[in-house]
């Protein structure tokens, strides 16, 4: 691969995270999920809302750092370019993902804190951000619960568009976020 197919990747980092947010966000959703599948107040139930803030949480973490990255470093461009419409409506879509991503494990810290409850991270008791509130906690699940059946589209979206793109489109748009050698 020659210094052209370099320039027109994502960088190393930004590939790791993106797919390691796939992973966890996957994961995330599995165990809240999962866990209908147990009678309320057994073990295995528990553990899984635990593993639900907790990568949850993580998400979190990551995204800021993802952030970080895609502020600090230069996005390889679109070959061949799309019209601006494509380009706004995937700004949009981009900039929707990040809030989802930032939103979520906010809303779901303000819910376990309104609730009264610990906010575990991995063997850590993360401060309250809130003072306890059931109508908070309850309101605030409410608009979690809604956001993350969103969240399914908007991953949806976003994956359609890059197949979209790669087998309709045939840019590389896809190819440039792909895991792999250089």
């Amino acid at each position: 691969m020659n210094s052209t197919d370099i320039r027109q990747r994502f960088n190393s980092l930004s590939i790791a995270l993106h797919w390691v947010m796939v992973l966890l966000i996957s994961a995330v959703y599995a165990t809240i999920l999962l866990r209908e599948n147990y009678p309320k107040g057994t073990d295995i139930r528990e553990g899984l809302k635990a593993w639900h803030f907790m990568l949850g949480l993580t998400v979190l973490a990551l995204v800021i750092i993802r952030l970080i990255a895609r502020l600090s470093s230069r996005r390889p461009p679109i070959s061949p370019e799309p019209p601006a419409w494509q380009s706004l409506l995937a700004s949009a879509t981009h900039f929707a993902l990040y809030a989802f991503m930032l939103a979520m494990p906010v809303a779901g810290w303000v819910i376990l804190s309104a609730s009264g409850k610990t906010i575990p991270f991995f063997g850590l008791e993360l401060p309250a951000l809130v003072g306890q509130s059931k109508a908070l906690a309850g309101q605030v699940k409410e608009l979690h619960e809604t956001v993350g059946t969103i969240g399914y589209f908007l991953i949806g979206i976003h994956a359609l568009a890059a197949l979209f793109h790669h087998y309709v489109v045939k840019d590389d748009t896809l190819r440039r976020m792909l895991p792999g050698r250089r």
